[in-house]
């Protein structure tokens, strides 16, 4: 039976949900003794008909995948009880096929095969983000708004270095993954206890041509209970999905209605309530957050995974056959719909510039210190903007209003002009920086 996922059901991104289904797995199982009966034929260890044999008999094979279940509930592992299907449904092939492997050498490899698709998909819409963000940075680049820090109004920026900040945490992500994901995509051909002694005096060369007909790396190390490699691929896929979660809290804080600086996209009903007409609510951010809290949580089940002990692990293996799988599932689902967000995501400029005036313009304090502090002497200027702070918003009036008498006594009125637009420091080159070292180099690397 199978088991319903509400979040991935409706908001998963069905290349991603699908990447290990059942066909799938099956098939790259039965593309990994393919390979391996082709590589042992041309290295004389079986006989070349029966690698052909092999060949047309697996390309168009039918498996019952309730017998399989079946066979696997009572050995524990899938590849035998498929074999035996095999040999069954297809005896002419039951002499060489899986000559000198052992289960977790078929799976693994196949495994990391279907990482591999997976990753590369994930990196497909990594990019096509990648691309909207730095579309998004350029088009609002001199736009100024609020920066806040612990939640409070800090000094502005513009909206365009914000999205830039996003575009660099992606962008690197997408990188980190395919590190790790290239790393990993090794065979697994090294027999029972990894010693190949069933593989005979042709093992190496064997498991390379494998490896050169599968399109892996090979290495002359086994890696049955040396799992490092897929944990790293596990934590890019949990980092990246950590990255598009950021984006999308920040939306839903940006969305709020003392806020409202953006809000989502989306036709009639978009996040509508049942009860209260009103409400538009975030509905797509709060969707990636679910999904990238799930990768998250995911991500942590294959560094369990790595403890295996001696040459086989005693079922730390079996954590990786759920948990990476779905996390593919997970990360790539927050990554499309991050996608979607973005860009449909509305940006009200009239708002962002209203809201630097809602505090009456304190905003602009640490400007007006910095500009008083070759007159007064930095902290004597600190103390003196911290009082006037103080003293606008007690009274309620701005910034400007409240330091203009100050100012004016002293001579410097002129140092009273706080415009928000005139304090931006490096904001545009920021998202200059960020928008060509994604195109130049980012996006080509990933």
């Amino acid at each position: 039976m199978a088991i319903d996922l509400p979040l991935l059901d409706v908001f998963g991104e069905a290349r991603f949900v699908e990447a290990f289904a059942a066909d799938r797995t099956i098939g790259a199982w039965l593309d990994v003794e393919v390979a391996l009966a082709r590589a042992q034929a041309e290295a004389g260890v079986i006989p070349d008909s029966a690698a052909e044999t092999i060949r047309v008999e697996l390309e168009s094979v039918e498996i019952d995948h309730e017998q399989l279940e079946e066979g696997a509930r009572l050995v524990g592992y899938p590849i035998l009880p498929l074999l035996q299907q095999l040999g069954r449904s297809h005896p002419d092939v039951a002499s060489w096929l899986h000559f000198g492997a052992t289960t977790q050498d078929i799976m693994d490899t196949a495994l990391v095969i279907l990482l591999r698709d997976a990753c590369r998909g994930i990196a497909h819409v990594g990019v096509e983000l990648g691309d909207t963000l730095a579309a998004l940075a350029e088009s609002h680049r001199a736009t100024p708004m609020a920066g806040r820090t612990h939640g409070q109004q800090a000094v502005p920026i513009t909206f365009g270095m914000k999205v830039a900040g996003w575009l660099e945490e992606i962008a690197r992500s997408l990188a980190r993954l395919g590190e790790a994901r290239a790393a990993a995509e090794v065979v697994q051909l090294y027999g029972a206890a990894g010693t190949s002694a069933a593989y005979g005096p042709l093992s190496a060369a064997t498991r390379r041509r494998t490896a050169e007909i599968l399109g892996l790396g090979c290495d002359d190390v086994p890696w049955h209970s040396v799992r490092d490699r897929l944990a790293q691929v596990a934590a890019g896929l949990g980092v990246l999905a950590a990255a598009t979660s950021r984006i999308a809290l920040e939306v839903i804080d940006l969305a709020r209605s003392e806020i409202a600086e953006v809000r989502e996209g989306g036709g009639r009903l978009a996040g509508a309530s049942s009860t209260m007409p009103q409400k538009a609510n975030p509905i797509l951010s709060e969707t990636i957050v679910g999904l990238s809290g799930m990768a998250g949580a995911l991500a942590a089940v294959p560094l369990r995974a790595m403890t295996g002990r001696h040459e086989r692990s005693a079922g730390e293996w079996q954590m990786e056959w759920d948990s990476l799988p779905l996390l593919v599932a997970y990360t790539g689902s927050s990554l499309a719909r991050c996608g979607d967000l973005v860009a449909g995501l509305y940006v009200d400029r009239a708002r962002m510039a209203a809201n630097l005036d809602i505090d009456g313009g304190l905003i602009m304090a640490e400007a007006l210190m910095i500009r008083l502090a070759p007159l007064l002497g930095r902290q004597e200027a600190h103390d003196v903007v911290y009082d006037l702070s103080a003293a606008a918003r007690d009274s309620g009036v701005p910034l400007a209003e409240a330091a203009r008498s100050f100012l004016a006594d002293r001579g410097l009125a002129e140092q009273a002009d706080l415009e928000p637009a005139s304090y931006l420091g490096e904001a545009e080159a920021i998202v200059d920086t960020a928008v060509e070292r994604w195109r130049s180099a980012r996006r080509p690397e990933v």
